[in-house]
């Protein structure tokens, strides 16, 4: 299992204009990722991703830059095993070796940002070759599965309030019974992101589980307001209601209101939800697996999530790498109970991979085959690698 070569490679996929959607990132015409490969000297080849940004597009030559120049020469020759080790080494530098005998990390200046995220990537590749070594999936190296099958929710609605019901009832259409729509800055006021939701509710009706995300767009005294709006909404979360950068602001949007607040996918490592968890900002956790730290991080705040009896709830709009190292968590995680599922256009989800990512009937089972169980469409690595 020793390593011989690890690649980088900044894809950017063009989404269909009948599939393209307007947030308040823009119109989102294209898709980015970062895919990670990272080959043995048995040829055997593990996969990852590592994003720039939380939403769809970002700049990743940077991330490309680090991976090969900064992370490859410290995994060259070593043991694609002991990921914890080599997860250690990445975030200390060259003062790695002073971690492992005191026991207590020394990281580099880049511990957070996209240092982290290109780490990210290259624990997920690490995880999926020592699935594929051993014949299981990354799941069951985690501890196995919590249950056989898991709910999931639809991840979309940006349309306005005349036409959202239509839009999540057709995700309802397709089996889901717990669907997510955008609410924010998008909307303008506070109040026309109010009205949408009720609108949504009241095409719903009362037994489709109802989120809502505002991207971190409001501030402190409007998501207080739209908590007050959407009171009898029933909502079963309100993800990231304010900047992520404002932790103190996020809990007292918490204290506020009953209903249950997410967050997580703008952080890197388990200490940046040590820290949302020390202000009681949290009721819902969503770590995202190409960003925080790779799966290893995940799995860590996955037992932050259980051990403060909170849910953890994995953020998987990316690629199909994401998601199912997300996925492989969720399942092997106490506290998770359902995975978002992308309705975006997200051609990183469908046609950089071989395999097809199924939901039925609102529901996903366990992950069966080795690794991630992924193998990229080469044809399609080739036609949108992006010059770095």
């Amino acid at each position: 299992m020793k390593i011989t070569n690890v690649e980088a490679f900044w894809l950017r996929c063009p989404i269909p204009k009948e599939k393209q959607h307007f947030s308040d990132y823009g119109l989102l015409t294209n898709f980015d990722m970062t895919l990670v490969v990272i080959t043995t000297e048995d040829g055997l080849q593990g996969f990852g991703e590592a994003k720039a940004a939380v939403g769809s597009s970002g700049v990743c030559a940077s991330i490309v830059s680090c991976i090969e120049n900064e992370l490859k020469p410290i995994l060259i020759g070593k043991d694609a095993k002991n990921i914890n080790r080599i997860w250690e080494e990445m975030y200390n530098g060259t003062r790695d070796h002073y971690a492992l005998t005191r026991g207590r990390r020394f990281p580099i200046l880049g511990r957070r940002g996209l240092t982290v995220s290109a780490m990210s990537g290259i624990d997920t590749a690490l995880w999926d070759l020592k699935g594929k070594a051993l014949g299981v999936p990354v799941m069951d190296l985690l501890g196995g599965a919590c249950r056989d099958q898991m709910p999931a929710y639809a991840s979309g609605g940006w349309a306005d309030a005349e036409n959202i019901g239509a839009q999540l009832n057709g995700y309802v259409a397709k089996g889901f019974n717990a669907v997510k729509m955008r609410v924010g800055i998008m909307d303008q006021t506070v109040q026309n992101s109010i009205d949408r939701v009720k609108a949504a509710r009241k095409a719903l009706g009362p037994n489709i589980k109802l989120m809502a995300d505002a991207h971190g767009t409001f501030s402190v005294p409007e998501a207080k307001q739209f908590c007050r709006g959407v009171e009898d909404c029933n909502l079963y979360w309100f993800e990231e209601p304010i900047s992520p950068d404002n932790r103190h602001g996020t809990a007292e949007v918490r204290a506020s209101t009953a209903i249950p607040i997410a967050a997580g996918e703008s952080e890197y490592t388990s200490f940046d939800i040590r820290d949302l968890l020390e202000v009681r900002a949290l009721d819902v956790i969503q770590p995202d697996a190409a960003i925080i730290g790779g799966i290893s991080e995940t799995m860590r705040v996955g037992h932050l999530a259980s051990v403060n009896q909170l849910e953890l709830a994995p953020h998987c709009w990316g690629s199909a790498f994401s998601f199912m190292a997300g996925l492989n968590v969720a399942f092997a995680s106490q506290a998770a109970t359902i995975i978002e599922f992308s309705l975006g256009g997200n051609p990183m989800m469908y046609e950089l991979v071989k395999e097809q990512i199924e939901v039925k009937d609102g529901v996903i089972g366990a992950p069966t085959a080795p690794g991630l169980g992924l193998t990229p469409n080469w044809d399609f690595v080739k036609e949108f690698k992006q010059k770095v």
